[in-house]
């Protein structure tokens, strides 16, 4: 059940603090970039009181979104992509159904077995176990998975494992609009935010004609709604 949001002591009504939140989280648009749209629209806000509604309102609704999203596929794609904060690097790891539906993020500090055993339990305790994983090469899904399930199908091959690969590119996108990240806390808010709102509003490869696509945008939109409760 989707928990309410609450807008009491905000000077503009929820409609307008929404549509300013879900700017920023589904494209790649700067505050400052959605205060001049906003502008444009006759609301006159800051791009600091655009960047405070953000980081206030978005979790809850990517949360109740997350509530709403339909059971993903049972063909699970794992990969990790490095990551730069403040000269440190780090490796965020992501996990997507044979869909392309993004399943989990989880930025670690290493890439390795235990990294990959994390990302994995974290898989099975919400959604059960899959028919199989992907994975490109490396040794640590493996002696992961046999910790952890031991008789999971597991296929590793590089050419296999593009859907993931794929999965990576609106992060990088994004990541370069906003010049990087300041702390691993906020990539980890950011991102979790950002797919969960992605994951509704992406078109899957079997509603591309004109009329599905639009279909598809109007059922997003309605999710929307109902998860940011307005």
């Amino acid at each position: 059940m989707s928990t309410t949001v609450n807008y009491k002591r905000h000077r503009f009504p929820p409609e307008i603090i929404t549509h300013a939140v879900w700017l920023y989280v589904r494209f790649n648009l700067s505050l400052r970039e959605v205060e001049e749209m906003l502008l444009n629209r006759g609301v006159d806000v800051s791009y600091e009181t655009i960047r405070r509604w953000a980081a206030k309102f978005a979790p809850q609704i990517a949360r109740n979104l997350r509530r709403r999203q339909a059971r993903p596929g049972d063909i699970w794609h794992l990969d990790e992509v490095v990551v730069t904060i403040s000269g440190r690097k780090f490796w965020l790891w992501r996990a997507v159904d044979q869909n392309g539906l993004v399943l989990e993020e989880i930025l670690q500090f290493r890439r390795d077995k235990r990294a990959a055993k994390r990302l994995l339990k974290a898989l099975i305790k919400r959604f059960g176990l899959p028919k199989r994983i992907v994975t490109d090469k490396l040794r640590s899904y493996g002696a992961a998975k046999r910790e952890v399930a031991s008789g999971l199908e597991h296929r590793s091959h590089k050419g296999l494992n593009n859907r993931a690969e794929n999965s990576h590119l609106p992060f990088r996108k994004r990541e370069r609009c906003m010049q990087g990240f300041r702390s691993p806390g906020g990539l980890q808010r950011f991102v979790a935010c950002h797919t969960a709102v992605r994951n509704r509003f992406s078109v899957p490869a079997s509603r591309r004609s004109a009329n599905a696509t639009r279909y598809h945008r109007i059922e997003a939109f309605d999710a929307w709604k109902g998860a940011a409760s307005i």
